[in-house]
């Protein structure tokens, strides 16, 4: 399970599994409950790329970011940091 603490938003922590490259078991602490739990049975199963394209940069409020943003952003992070060791452990 990865954990994301998020920025600029009223959830405070992602929690998310990626398995075959797909988004599961995703939960949000704190923020708008109900939408937080939408989000998270609508991207269930969704591809990574996909869940990024659809999410990147929504913002909420006037600001520059929300909770899908956020989302997007630590799938991104988690996608490059696991891209960056299986690099290492090919080139061992």
């Amino acid at each position: 399970m990865y954990e994301y603490i998020t920025t600029g938003t009223c959830s405070t922590k992602i929690r998310f599994n990626i398995r075959d490259n797909k988004v599961h078991d995703l939960v949000f602490e704190n923020g708008c409950n109900g939408n937080l739990k939408a989000i998270s049975i609508l991207v269930e199963g969704m591809e990574t790329g996909e869940l990024i394209k659809r999410l990147k940069g929504i913002q909420c409020n006037g600001r520059p970011t929300s909770c899908g943003d956020q989302l997007a952003t630590a799938v991104s992070k988690v996608l490059h940091l696991q891209e960056k060791q299986e690099k290492q452990a090919l080139t061992g």
